[in-house]
């Protein structure tokens, strides 16, 4: 059985990436990849899966041992002590097995407190064994740890405290037989020893190469020649997939037992997978009142914690997350689930009386995703609730900061009078929970809460005028800063700082950034501007996708040229004053990136950004980094921040926010965190209760980060302009308790306020999927409340919740203040910062006449459209080809027929044999080497009046004719006149006695289909006429297309008169031409590349040539004359 507590955490945006997989998947890839060095696997996996009744008829057919062979029946759900549960029954013949499972489909049973349903079982044959054994692999920071015990089995005990340990370093090349014999078999008998010491050796290479993080097997027995394992659990790293997903197969990773996925589960689940953001949700009780929507692997959790350390732990429905900047449409999605999950039970069902509910819609202040857009997802899903969330009392609590959060705060104000649903609309300056009692007291009006400490006085600040980037025009734009505090300013009396142990980054810091990500650069340039650097923070970026270039920034309202290398050892020896590097490759590339970078010993710091970093390998890059003194943030980090001197990339958020959290200037506090979100909300809280951020660090979520909180913490307390210090820590791990050991031993003497999310873990009886991939709490020592308590003795501040955290960061402050360890200055003026443009127009400050217009597609929103029709409603209402030209060209749908005649011309018009002159030059240009494209344009050039301009000259001759009341014979006879020929009569093959097919097919359905025939019937009399002199003399192909196209246009209902004419004017019956023999031509192309024809040369016999008798003499010199 898999040990722990009750809590198992996904990460933030790899999400779950140790999951458990079933104990058949487990011995399947044991038996297939732990092979001997004969190349026999060590033993054949006899093992049958049911997961349905039918399975029980059609196994023997597929295992015939299971006819023949004593066997073992038992649950495969992830369930732990199934032995102790009457779960697993052995010595039974088939018929004995189909009983058996018979009896436990679908039936409910209850394990250790949680129940849940069975549904799949595992049947193998019952080992006769004398002696079992224990063998438990499982992964931590700095090595893998071994654990053997001689004697396994269901009453095997506290393992930890008995079973024989073999440590592995990361990194090592492998086991010996050797080293496993002397460090785990001492109690093994003599004679077993080789079979089990190769045994565990190849165990160890198995759960390495596959990327396992936790393997147990309870009991290994012998089998005669084989070691047969028979109970297994273990977990993989989903971040592996792509070292890996070839061996691993389709494994089968099911939910926790108890945690039968539900169906809006496995669609959150499903849109997860369609984005590169992060979409959650598990529905813990949905028949509860209180439901959650927040922003942030972090916050998501604080918010879970704050309602059930308020009481309502029985009411929290749900837990989940939106993060990663999702689209307004994956945002409607996932809310619309939720909100539909609200609404399900019927209001008008006899004896149901609403009792009102709420929807927690929290986050912290957004980094980079657009907040406007994100809520604007929301609203449309509350729009289309909107009757069944009025019917049960829906009251929504909403507090969010972040890019375009005034713009999403104002709507969310404006929907909750629309809609009539009662919106209770907060910003960053109202703290992260003080939403949660408010939603409370309106379940529970006798419900009361300690009131949020409010934030110290913000004074009216000067407002500026700020440059457009765009243009050298200046304009009075929205405040590109907030108010400043009345007080707490800088620290008076702050060392200058030169890069060092305890200090990473300095104003004058130099870094090159992996990775093309302009926006980051212009976040970090635009931050370094705020400051008042002398000189850019960027160097370069390292793009090894392209050749040496530059790419163009600003430099507050200045353009300047930033370089771009190649490689990493370019751009270090172009700037040898740069020590930092922060790399957004992406997981798969970013290890050989930062292995790599590490090579150069001038590089001090290294920021992986990458989530979902392969645990092996990230725990590979900490060994070297450690080795050669680099200190690495990440991965899975946002970054970190040092004000007034450095950040890296999107730390802080947009620069209205840094600015706002007086990031521009440093102040006398120092924090630490996982999640990136949550340190943009520390620097939010420290702002408004103490003098400011002096530094502050998020570690990164997974579960191995590069630094820990120790590391930054000691780092802290060795930088004497640090006076105070903050942990947001979580639940999970021990380093939390390295740290109060450092506290009561004296070696951090400056006041710690620190706090460990997660207490929610408590109020559950199975495993939920949250927080970050570090947050896994596998014992009680690792849950948040031991780790609170912990520090609290060790002499930390610790508040009673994180509710209570601002103020227990202000009292912290306000006591230096009263004891003169901090002396504050005058605060500075905030810097003016320019605006970009783009973000000006999105906020509706600026604007300016469009370079182009376009009506008849759009492709800014969530979804293509086309004249207004989304791209999705073109395919489920089949339109087909002729519907989007309809859509493209004249911005309307038109008729089916209309649309269907369409498609007959393009069919009609795609090829007419390769003698043509279009075809003919494109095999040409094709046979000359070009292209595709140059050998379709080289046909396409030679339409015109000669070459498929028939159509358009057709439909304008006979609609004129119509027009101006002409008889058939009347134009027949103005063409003579005029020297014309008539477009759209003749042929050079096709007559009345061979009439053409193409012909026939189109008139039949003109006939058929269309409204009014007027033209083609003119051009019919017409060709009465012609056909008397020469029977070839017919209505053709063009002429038809011609003229029905004319009839189309102005009896289909769908143009005026004007506008049909126009369109024949403009060429839309050419532009059918092209369309349709594009096809042709490109058939052509393939054709003659297909055939490998060489280069072509026309045959002298088929040329004329007749050059003049005499030579032609030169009027500049003597000519040639030839003897």
């Amino acid at each position: 059985a898999i040990p722990g507590g009750p809590l198992r955490c996904g990460g933030a945006r790899p999400g779950r990436m140790q999951k458990a997989i079933r104990e058949y998947h487990g011995k399947k890839l044991m038996s297939k990849f732990m092979v001997g060095e004969d190349g026999m696997p060590f033993f054949a996996c006899r093992a049958a899966q049911v997961k349905s009744l039918a399975d029980l008829e059609a196994l023997p057919g597929q295992e015939p041992w299971l006819l023949t062979s004593k066997l073992v029946v038992k649950p495969d759900q992830l369930i732990k002590r199934r032995g102790k549960a009457g779960l697993v029954k052995i010595g039974l013949d088939w018929a004995g097995v189909q009983e058996q499972v018979r009896q436990w489909m679908g039936a409910e049973v209850q394990v250790e407190g949680v129940k849940g349903k069975l549904d799949t079982f595992i049947v193998e044959p019952m080992a006769d064994v004398s002696a079992e054994y224990y063998v438990c692999i499982h992964s931590d920071r700095d090595h893998d740890t071994i654990l053997f015990h001689h004697e396994g089995g269901v009453d095997i005990g506290d393992v930890d405290a008995k079973a024989a340990k073999l440590v592995v370093p990361v990194g090592s090349a492998g086991l010996t037989d050797a080293a496993v014999t002397g460090a785990l078999l001492a109690q093994v008998a003599p004679a077993e020893q080789p079979r089990l010491a190769r045994f565990v050796a190849s165990l160890y290479k198995f759960y390495a190469d596959l990327a396992f993080t936790y393997l147990e097997i309870n009991p290994v027995v012998m089998v005669g020649d084989s070691v047969v394992p028979l109970d297994l659990a273990a977990k993989v790293d989903l971040t592996a997939q792509n070292d890996c997903g070839d061996k691993w197969g389709d494994l089968d990773m099911p939910a926790p037992f108890g945690r039968a996925r539900t169906a809006e589960e496995a669609y959150v689940e499903a849109l997860d997978e369609k984005t590169g953001a992060s979409l959650k949700l598990t529905v813990l009780n949905p028949e509860g009142r209180v439901w959650t929507m927040v922003a942030g692997g972090g916050a998501s959790v604080i918010y879970a914690d704050t309602i059930c350390d308020m009481g309502f732990s029985a009411e929290l429905c749900n837990y989940g997350e939106y993060s990663g900047a999702p689209t307004k449409q994956h945002t409607f999605e996932y809310a619309k689930t939720i909100i539909g999950l609200m609404v399900r039970e019927p209001v008008d069902q006899p004896g149901y009386e609403a009792k009102g509910k709420v929807l927690i819609i929290g986050g912290g202040i957004a980094n980079f995703t657009n907040v406007a857009s994100t809520f604007g997802g929301i609203i449309k899903a509350m729009a289309h609730h909107q009757a069944a969330m009025v019917a049960h009392k829906i009251q929504v609590y909403v507090r969010r900061g972040g890019p375009n959060y005034q713009e999403g705060l104002d709507a969310m104000r404006e929907a909750g009078v629309k809609l009539g649903i009662p919106i209770h609309v907060y910003g960053p300056e109202t703290h992260l929970t003080a939403i949660v009692p408010m939603a409370l007291k309106y379940l529970d009006p006798s419900f009361e809460a300690k009131p949020t400490i409010e934030p110290k006085p913000r004074a009216p600040a000067p407002d500026p005028v700020s440059k457009m980037r765009s243009g050298s025009s200046s304009t009075n734009l929205a405040k590109a800063a907030e108010a400043a505090p009345t007080t707490g300013g800088p620290h008076v009396g702050n060392v200058p700082e030169e890069a060092g142990p305890h200090t990473l980054f300095t104003n004058k810091t130099r870094a090159v950034i992996y990775g093309l990500q302009t926006a980051a650069v212009q976040n970090m340039l635009d931050f370094d501007f705020s400051c008042k650097r002398e000189t850019p923070s960027v160097a370069g970026m390292i793009y090894p996708f392209g050749g040496d270039h530059v790419q163009k920034f600003y430099w507050g309202t200045k353009e300047i040229l930033i370089p771009v290398f190649k490689d990493t050892a370019s751009a270090l020896k172009a700037n040898p004053e740069v020590d930092v590097m922060v790399n957004f490759a992406s997981q798969r590339s970013v290890f050989a990136s930062v292995m790599e970078a590490l090579a150069f010993p001038q590089l001090r710091v290294i920021a992986i950004i990458a989530e979902g970093v392969p645990e092996n390998k990230t725990r590979i890059i900490n060994k070297e980094a450690k080795a050669k003194g680099v200190t690495i943030i990440g991965p899975a980090t946002v970054g970190g921040i040092k004000p007034g001197c450095f950040r890296i990339g999107n730390t802080g958020g947009m620069i209205d926010n840094c600015i706002q959290c007086k990031l521009h200037r440093p102040g006398s506090v120092a924090y630490v965190s996982r999640s990136g979100g949550m340190s943009n909300e520390l620097n939010n809280i420290i702002s408004m209760h103490t003098n400011g951020v002096y530094e502050g660090i998020a570690i990164g979520g997974d579960r191995y980060p590069g630094t820990t909180f120790f590391d930054h913490l000691i780092r802290y307390q060795d930088n004497p302009n640090v006076k105070m210090l903050v942990l947001l820590g979580e639940v999970g791990g021990i380093e939390e308790y390295k740290i109060a050991e450092a506290v009561k031993s004296g070696r951090i003497t400056k006041p710690l306020v620190a706090w460990c999310i997660g207490t929610c873990a408590k109020s559950f009886d199975y495993s939920i999927s949250f927080g970050h991939a570090g947050s896994s709490a596998n014992s009680m020592t690792e849950t948040s409340e031991a780790k609170n308590a912990a520090l609290k003795a060790a002499g930390a501040v610790v508040p009673d919740s994180f509710n209570d955290l601002p103020e227990a960061i202000r009292n912290t402050y306000d006591s230096l203040l009263a004891s003169g360890a901090v002396v504050e200055g005058p605060e500075p003026e905030p810097p003016h910062m320019p605006m970009d443009y783009k973000w000006a127009s999105e906020l509706g400050l600026v604007r300016k006449p469009a370079a182009f217009v376009s009506t008849i597609c759009d492709d800014r929103g969530e979804e293509l459209l086309y004249a207004g029709m989304p791209i999705s409603k073109v395919f489920e209402e089949d339109i087909g080809i002729g519907g989007v030209l309809s859509l493209l060209w004249f911005k309307r749908r038109l008729p089916p027929y209309a649309c269907k005649f369409i498609e007959m011309v393009l069919m009609l018009t795609a090829d007419h044999g390769p003698a043509v002159a279009g075809a003919h030059n494109c095999i040409i240009t094709a046979r000359a080497g070009k292209d595709m494209v140059s050998s379709l344009v080289s046909g396409l050039l030679t339409i015109g009046p000669r070459f498929g301009g028939a159509v358009d000259g057709a439909a304008e001759s006979f609609s004129w004719a119509v027009d101006t009341g002409l008889s058939p014979q009347e134009l027949i006879d103005a063409k003579r006149k005029q020297g014309e020929l008539l477009m759209g009569i003749g042929h050079r093959i096709k007559s009345l006695e061979n009439p053409d097919l193409r012909v026939t097919i189109l008139k039949r359905f003109v006939k058929e289909h269309f409204p009014d025939t007027t033209v083609l019937d003119y051009a019919t009399e017409v060709e009465k006429i012609t056909t008397r002199k020469k029977s070839n003399l017919i209505l053709n192909v063009d002429g038809t297309i011609g003229c029905a196209f004319v009839d189309l246009l102005r009896g289909s209902g769908g143009f005026m008169r004007d506008e049909a004419d126009e369109y024949i004017k403009a060429g839309v019956l050419n532009g059918l031409f092209v369309l349709g023999r594009s096809i042709g031509f490109i058939g052509h192309y393939l054709d003659q590349k297909r055939l490998k024809q060489s280069l072509y040369r026309h045959p002298w016999d088929d040329i004329c040539y007749m050059l003049p008798q005499n030579t032609v003499e030169s009027v500049c010199e003597p000519a040639y004359k030839p003897k």
